[in-house]
């Protein structure tokens, strides 16, 4: 297993640990830490079911790390977005669901991170904001689109305009988290929601990750055809007719 500078990754049954591992900078994000992301999606191991994505330290993530800020041409930060666009994809689409424990700070590009995780777990510490406007800049790393589709256009822009500040209970009734648990207690329920997708069968649990977002972006005829085809693929492969049958042989037990 690869040994990084910037997050730790491992592989226990089934299951991919992946921790932020800056917590002397409160787990910002910086190039290096992003490339090293990128490197660990593209080189899953194929017996991977789930990834359970968390922070060390006393926050999951605070953002950019804003003390390497560099200034750069205007299509020098285009493609330094891009870079975050193509990080951030492989997350969503790597067909292996993604767990997050949240806690503390989930500030900025970390949210953008967060976010891209297809199961959300967050402790009453959880806090989010968007402080783009605030330093004078723009969300890059995705959250026009993926944290506006999940709470709403009109909600994140008055969010980056008065710069303030959600709590664990009202970003979970946006959609920002779908579990909210008591202070520490976000890595425990993430890993226990883990080890169940861990059990799903891989074809749902690709079909899951990376179909449902993209027929969000379809039309309905077109995202019904494609619910079609994903079907035709997943529901007649092997495993799903041991899983059939296993359930019907146990019903009539």
């Amino acid at each position: 297993m690869t040994e990084y500078r910037h997050l730790t990754f491992s592989v226990e049954e089934g299951i991919g640990y992946l921790t932020l591992n800056r917590p002397e900078k409160k787990n910002a994000i910086n190039d290096a830490l992003c490339l090293e992301i990128e490197d660990v999606f593209r080189n899953l191991p194929s017996d991977l079911n789930v990834i359970l994505l968390s922070g060390n330290g006393p926050e999951f993530c605070s953002g950019l790390d804003l003390s390497e800020h560099t200034a750069r041409e205007p299509f020098e930060v285009v493609n330094h977005s891009r870079m975050w666009h193509r990080v951030f994809s492989l997350i969503r689409n790597s067909g292996v669901p993604v767990v997050a424990a949240m806690h503390g700070a989930v500030i900025g590009g970390g949210l953008e991170l967060a976010i891209c995780a297809h199961v959300r777990v967050s402790d009453e510490t959880t806090f989010y904001r968007l402080p783009e406007g605030r330093h004078g800049i723009f969300v890059g790393g995705g959250a026009s689109v993926n944290v506006a589709r999940v709470m709403g256009a009109g909600r994140m822009t008055e969010m980056m305009l008065t710069g303030r500040t959600l709590g664990a209970e009202e970003g979970e009734r946006l959609g920002l988290a779908h579990y909210v648990v008591a202070k520490g207690e976000a890595y425990q329920k993430a890993a226990e929601l883990a080890a169940t997708i861990a059990t799903n069968s891989r074809y749902s649990n690709w079909a899951m990750a990376t179909g449902l977002s993209r027929i969000d972006n379809m039309s309905a005829d077109d995202g019904l055809y494609t619910e079609s085809l994903i079907t035709g693929i997943t529901q007649t492969s092997g495993e799903v007719k041991e899983r059939i049958d296993a359930f019907l042989n146990r019903k009539k037990k």
